[in-house]
């Protein structure tokens, strides 16, 4: 059966990188994207010109209507989903006293029902084949917690038990449900902290530097992929030693 991979918050950062790195190891790949449109369209056709079969799609993962759409476009284009990469996600900093509900709320209707939208939207059909691979993308700030990100690290933590319970739950239908939690990943969103906190942060890292995008894509396409056939309802750290 052909390998299709959708990759939501896939136009840029770590869901880009994913989507190249799955796209290299033969999937067809649905990029969903909510505002970078020609970012998106333009990983699509890249890879494309790669030999890749590829798809952008737009939609609001926090919209049940919008992202199930999103969905099916890649469904009727590509095929039926197999590996669903949860990577969309936003992220913001505020004193516990000070979050209004709207941040809260936003904070959760993205980053965790999100993934509970886009699971729903591709579980039947990987029940149906008794086949599948989600990989959430959480971060260690989920495993340790963060100040001032109170909202952030309970919703990264919140994916790290949904993966747990997936696991358990779908893995009589063969069905295998994984999380990566990043540490500090050179990306957009890092890149506003400003050039003295990231050298101070590559300080903190065992390892001596900000990871890549990279660094995830591949302990991504692991899991997702046929090697880790017997690897389920693990969270794997990649943070250069950060929380060790």
């Amino acid at each position: 059966m052909r390998k299709v991979a959708f990759v939501t918050g896939g136009s840029r950062g770590i869901g880009r990188a994913i989507a190249v790195r799955l796209a290299a190891e033969g999937y067809a790949v649905g990029i969903g994207y909510l505002q970078s449109r020609e970012q998106a369209g333009a990983l699509a056709e890249t890879l494309r010109l790669q030999g890749a079969d590829a798809l952008a799609v737009q939609g609001d993962v926090a919209d049940r209507e919008a992202i199930t759409a999103a969905i099916r476009s890649v469904e009727a284009s590509l095929g039926p989903v197999s590996v669903l990469v949860n990577n969309a996600g936003i992220a913001g900093q505020c004193q516990f006293q000070d979050i209004p509900d709207s941040f809260w709320h936003r904070m959760f209707a993205v980053n965790v029902d999100g993934a509970f939208h886009t699971i729903q939207a591709v579980l039947p059909h990987m029940i149906h084949e008794k086949s599948g691979s989600i990989v959430n993308i959480s971060s260690m700030w989920g495993l340790r917690g963060a100040s001032c990100e109170a909202a952030y690290s309970a919703t990264k933590a919140a994916l790290i038990g949904l993966t747990r319970s997936l696991a358990v739950e779908l893995a009589p239908s063969g069905i295998r449900v994984n999380c990566v939690a990043p540490g500090v990943i050179l990306t957009d969103m890092v890149r506003t902290l400003g050039e003295d906190t990231l050298h101070m942060l590559a300080e903190q890292t065992p390892l001596g530097r900000i990871g890549a995008p990279e660094d995830i894509a591949g302990i991504t396409a692991f899991l997702a992929g046929d090697g880790a056939a017997f690897i389920t309802g693990q969270v794997v750290t990649a943070d250069g030693g950060f929380i060790v």
